[in-house]
């Protein structure tokens, strides 16, 4: 029987993370597999990935903060807004020679706090069904709305003048749905000479780092971390008794309990140290707003 965990792998250059799910499968003998954010088959980095019934967890995952280390190049723009797309226009010599160090910083605090970001044609987000890019690949103009994203930090590393182009090795930390793609093409766009991502590697998701994932060759009996570690970096940790346990297993409520929860959900445990699963308050009372499967625990 395969036991339930959350599996951090270090995504190569060249894979997508549906990739990365199969070969998952394929190492641990089970269907029951998913992720926690799409990495694009360019990125390389930190792939969260649920097995079994941990992959409950990855919802509260998802919307995590993100860290990013990307290359942005100024001097082109591209269909896709990063490497992978056909270079559609090429800023002349003296506009991309022109651009200062200081414009360029300019550029980067604009985009830093909170903004409004319009997401790059080629996303997987869903229009009407169907992914953003399968849209554009049957040849359909795609327009996606501007959402609100945070851009915590946006910060320059390096400057490499080469020949027709500068490329900015840059730090990101930013909210779930932030685009680096797009970070890359409006910084181009508002210093007048275009741009695109042309490296991108993720180095944290929430409280996991990639510091701890494995490689794909190294899936075959790959630790995991138990429901319960993963749940209690995600969440404040409760312990409960047996009596309490039992209870939200069988979906009753924890009468007059909410006190006991500072913010607005946590990860139950029982005397075990096993996971029960997410509580959350309701009224004055705690109630489950996930349970972890019979058979994992």
């Amino acid at each position: 029987m395969v036991s339930p965990g959350i599996l951090l792998v270090d995504k190569p250059a060249g894979l997508t993370s549906h990739d990365v799910v199969a070969r998952t499968r394929r190492a641990f003998g089970t269907r029951k597999v998913g992720h926690a954010g799409t990495l694009d088959p360019m990125a390389t980095g930190l792939l969260v990935i649920g097995i079994e019934g941990a992959t409950r967890l990855l919802t509260y995952i998802v919307g995590a903060d993100k860290t990013y280390r990307a290359t942005i190049r100024l001097g082109q723009t591209t269909g896709t807004d990063d490497a992978e797309g056909d270079i559609l226009q090429q800023a002349d010599p003296e506009a991309w020679i022109s651009v200062t160090d200081e414009a360029v910083a300019a550029g980067i605090t604009a985009l830093t706090g909170q903004i409004s970001q319009v997401p790059s044609a080629v996303s997987a987000i869903k229009v009407d069904g169907r992914r953003a890019y399968d849209r554009v690949r049957a040849g359909e103009e795609v327009v996606l709305a501007a959402r609100d994203v945070v851009v915590s930090r946006f910060e320059l590393i390096d400057t490499r003048r080469g020949d027709g182009h500068i490329d900015l090795d840059v730090i990101v930390d930013c909210s779930s749905g932030t685009y680096i793609r797009s970070l890359a093409r409006d910084l181009g766009a508002a210093l007048g000479v275009g741009g695109h991502l042309i490296a991108l590697r993720r180095s944290r998701v929430g409280p996991f780092d990639v510091a701890d994932a494995v490689g794909l060759d190294l899936l075959e009996g790959a630790l995991t971390l138990t429901p319960a570690e993963a749940a209690g970096r995600i969440l404040p940790a409760l312990s409960m008794s047996n009596d309490e346990a039992r209870d939200l297993r069988h979906g009753k409520r924890l009468a007059g309990q909410a006190e006991r929860l500072e913010g607005t959900s946590a990860a139950a445990i029982d005397p075990d140290g096993v996971l029960i699963g997410i509580v959350e308050k309701r009224g004055g009372d705690l109630k489950s707003a996930m349970n972890m499967p019979e058979a994992d625990r």
